[in-house]
């Protein structure tokens, strides 16, 4: 049975809304002064252990308008193009932007139920606030990977959504990000 594996960056008040700076929000990029060769490595491990993402649609769109034009010497920006990705979308009406891209619409909990039941490798989360909080409701995740950053963000969408409570019993965790 293939496992759901969610790993987000996230500030220490739960924030974890652009990451990387793509998205133009107002404190976009807020994990980048902290990138290392640790860091790199895990994600590198964390990617090539899946052979699919599971993407929410704000994630998908901007992970399609800047991945496929990425190349590098490890491999990375080839396997998040080849691995096979589903995005969960109640307003896209199709994924044509991206390779190996299908819409998951409808019952979320019986699509991720069917896709955890195919033969594969872990299929892998990352971003997708909305999406995530809805698979941690339904007991979906199978690990939950956090790479907690040293500062207070102070707005933003956030891990745990408004409320900061969200059942996640069915989570458990083998593996720690390099510090």
């Amino acid at each position: 049975m293939r496992r759901i594996v969610v790993s987000e960056f996230v500030s220490l008040d739960g924030v974890m809304e652009d990451p990387g700076g793509a998205e133009k929000f107002e404190f976009g990029g807020w994990t980048m002064p902290y990138w290392n060769d640790d860091l790199a490595r895990f994600k590198a491990e964390e990617l090539f252990a899946s052979d699919a993402l599971l993407l929410g649609r704000v994630t998908y769109q901007a992970f399609a308008a800047a991945w496929p034009a990425m190349t590098d010497e490890m491999g990375f920006a080839d396997r998040m193009n080849s691995n096979r990705k589903y995005v969960v979308s109640s307003t896209l009406n199709t994924t044509d932007e991206w390779k190996n891209s299908s819409l998951i619409k409808g019952d979320l909990v019986d699509a991720v139920t069917k896709l955890k039941q195919e033969p594969g490798q872990d299929i892998l989360v990352g971003g997708s606030a909305t999406l995530v909080q809805a698979l941690m409701r339904h007991e979906l995740v199978d690990e939950l990977r956090l790479a907690v950053y040293p500062l207070v963000l102070g707005t933003g969408k956030r891990l745990w959504g408004d409320g900061g409570h969200t059942p996640w019993s069915s989570c458990t965790s083998n593996r720690r990000a390099p510090a």
